[in-house]
């Protein structure tokens, strides 16, 4: 092993102290000002340390990544499913397909308990946690071919297992597809600007595609150019939509987005992966990474003061009005995927494996794909912590609770514990070109807002308004890349399903299974979505309060495949790795669903909640959110339907656990060698670097093989 050079180390340690510089300030500051540079100090300090070493550590010592090895894309090549991708193009695909509303939405809400527990959460969790699943699952998945995570339960736990974790992934699937499609419509609807926006992306995409395909393989960064130059192009020409007299083609109801997402989502999942999904999240990536540093620019310039305390009172008391439920284990669910997600292993079994060129590459990807995701959620978590906090709460908090007026939210703010007049309400919607901001829940117009505040601090107040709906715009697509990577992952996962029962459904390539798998994907997701749109507290509105926890719940699934995959495969000391995050995962997650199931707080327990709502019906009374006797059946209905999948989800949950933990004290037990289902070794002949940037002996290896800056043979 090579020694660091004292350079290296004077780095290093400079990194550190920065980082630890930070930490102290936010960890420390009590009843003075605090910059949110100091948060931004302490994520990106800690990213490099975790990456540089933590990462690289589980990937030569613990996975033992092999360079030598051919991986499913160079195997099983097909030009449809499984393409070797450039690795420049495939992290920018994974990335955009992980990074959905989660980062964006969840630290938004959770600044209710305070800025300092989820800047904890969101980076000690991504370094230990989410950033580990998400790489540990895309080794183990690449070693078997690209296999979901619910066929690899069933292959390596057992079938009871196996079955269990396939129906709870599949499941927990459609409900984040349809709760993804939900907020991509609420973004677009009425908005000819980001409608115009988002499909100039479909044929930019398509063209980037076809040019590396065929006018010019290989020549990503000529392609790069060209396509932000279009995107850049496209998002200006926007806007001269939405205020010229074409603005009334792309302004388009709730029912007709649903129909063009659904259509969306068939093509996407059906068309060879090198033709549209992978260039269009390429693409997209650029606008996702190049607004989140541009924020952190602007924070860095601007130096905005945290506003927000750094824990509220709603932590200890959990009667906060964006959600009820005390600080654990709520907070941790609500950040749903800044920190762990379980959709992101869904990813990392599905699409990317099948496209990586190289075992060495699942460091860069997989670890760095979800550092890169954790910092958008420090940016939002910024953005909702610098604005005034009475705004904070007058946007999140329910009209059944702060009124319809900015008098009766201005009361109600006070009754919180924080304060706005009516004129500052009213002027904060003036600022921003909109009628009103009382109760603009879901996370999204506040981050719009905190954006404008950061860039206007910049670039001037007149701009505060279009940065804004910008805001909007570019929430909207960062959300879309989600979908449809994520319709594409349901199709193999339902493939893989049934190809257990009838054996050509086991080629996911195989076009009847793949038209018939893709067109049921998106009709169990279009539908839940369509009944949402016509229907306030129905179809995808009905399953929303579970998201979080089946998000989580997933997670867990996919870290015990990963102890048990580690224990089988003679890397039991290294278990901890997994193991320890699949602890905290399984007691949090484990714990709010016994909460949402039998809490004695109405605005918590799904049942308790029932039975308030049956109650007031045989009482004649109508409470809200309900607006009429009707609905109030709806809430009824919902909440039970709530409570028992919630309680199937965890059973579910408990059940893979239970076999996981069977398998592994069982190997522990008798330690010889177990019968894993990994995919033969071959010889690669590929030569590609492991990371964004070759290194001096990877150049050599190129030059020797003859190929240019992208893989050859």
């Amino acid at each position: 092993m090579r020694t660091a050079s004292p350079r290296t180390i004077a780095l290093w340690t400079c990194v550190a102290l920065v980082g630890a510089a930070g930490w102290s300030v936010l960890a420390l500051a009590r009843g003075e000002e605090v910059s949110a540079a100091w948060m931004v100090t302490a994520a990106l300090g800690t990213y490099a340390i975790a990456y540089r070493f933590y990462a690289r550590f589980i990937a030569r010592k613990v996975l033992r990544v092999d360079p030598r090895r051919a991986t499913p894309a160079e195997r099983l090549n097909d030009g449809m499913d499984f393409h070797p991708t450039d690795r420049r193009v495939l992290l920018g695909h994974h990335f955009a397909a992980i990074a959905g509303a989660g980062p964006l939405v969840g630290p938004v809400l959770a600044a209710q308990m305070g800025y300092l527990p989820g800047t904890i959460w969101i980076i000690v969790g991504v370094v230990l946690a989410g950033a580990v699943q998400d790489m540990v699952v895309l080794f183990f998945s690449t070693r078997r071919d690209g296999r979901s995570l619910g066929q690899m339960a069933r292959e390596e736990i057992g079938p009871f297992g196996g079955a269990a974790a396939l129906l709870a992934a599949f499941a927990i699937m459609i409900i984040l597809l349809g709760v993804l499609a939900l907020v991509v419509v609420n973004a677009l609807a009425a908005s000819p600007w980001g409608t115009f926006s988002i499909a100039m992306t479909v044929p930019i995409a398509l063209f980037m595609g076809f040019y590396l395909r065929v006018l010019r393989p290989g020549r990503v960064s000529e392609v790069s150019l060209i396509g932000v130059a279009l995107l850049l192009l496209a998002l200006v020409a926007g806007r001269w939509v939405a205020e010229s007299s074409w603005a009334g083609a792309f302004t388009l109801k709730p029912a007709t987005l649903v129909l063009w997402l659904v259509g969306y989502g068939f093509v996407a999942s059906v068309l060879p992966v090198w033709m549209l999904l992978a260039p269009r999240d390429y693409l997209s990536t650029f606008m996702k990474l190049g607004t989140i540093a541009l924020l952190a620019v602007g924070v860095v310039v601007a130096l905005p003061t945290l506003r927000m305390d750094p824990v509220t009172d709603f932590a200890s008391r959990g009667d906060g009005p964006v959600f009820a439920g005390s600080l654990f284990p709520f907070v941790f669910i609500t950040i749903a995927c800044g920190a762990l997600s379980g959709f992101h292993a869904l990813i990392s079994s599905g699409t990317t494996p099948k496209m990586i060129q190289k075992e060495t590459q699942v460091r860069m990807i997989g670890y760095g794909s979800m550092l890169m995701e954790s910092s958008v959620a420090v940016m939002a978590l910024i953005a909702a912590s610098i604005i005034d906090p009475g705004l904070y709460f007058a946007m999140n908090a329910p009209a059944g609770v702060i009124g319809d007026s900015v008098q009766s939210a201005s009361q109600a703010v006070a009754h919180f514990g924080y304060s706005i007049s009516p004129g500052d309400l009213a002027q904060a919607a003036k600022n921003v070109e909109e009628s009103t901001l009382l109760s603009r829940t879901g996370g999204a117009p506040t981050l719009a807002i905190g954006v404008s505040e950061i860039f206007s601090k910049v670039t001037g107040d007149g701009l505060r308004a279009f940065w804004y709906h910008f805001a909007i715009m570019f929430e909207a697509l960062f959300i879309l890349t989600a979908l449809d990577a994520g319709t594409r992952v349901g199709r193999f996962m339902l493939q893989d399903m049934l190809g257990n029962v009838v054996k050509p459904f086991k080629n996911v390539s195989w076009k009847p299974g793949l038209l018939l798998c893709s067109a049921a994907v998106v009709g169990l997701w279009g539908y839940f979505l369509w009944v949402g749109v016509h229907e306030p507290l129905g179809g995808i509105n009905q399953l929303f309060p579970i998201f979080g926890i089946a998000n989580q719940l997933l997670a867990a699934v996919a870290l015990a495949v990963c102890t048990t995959l580690l224990v089988k495969s003679g890397r039991l000391k290294w278990a901890w790795i997994t193991g320890i995050p699949l602890a905290w995962d399984a007691t949090v997650t484990l714990t709010a669903s016994w909460q949402k199931v039998f809490s004695s707080d109405p605005k918590v327990g799904f049942f308790q909640q029932r039975a308030n709502y049956r109650d007031a019906i045989d009482a004649g009374k109508v409470l809200p959110p309900a607006k009429t006797m009707d609905d109030m059946h709806t809430v009824v209905t919902n909440s039970t339907v709530d409570g028992v999948l919630s309680a199937a989800l965890a059973l579910l949950v408990v059940v893979v656990l239970v076999d996981a933990a069977r398998v592994c004290v069982q190997h522990v037990r008798d330690p010889r060698p177990s019968k894993l289902s990994e995919a033969p070794y071959l010889e690669s002949a590929l030569v590609a670097p492991a990371g964004l940037f070759p290194s001096r002996k990877e150049k050599e290896e190129r030059r020797d093989a003859g190929v240019g800056s992208a893989a050859g043979r």
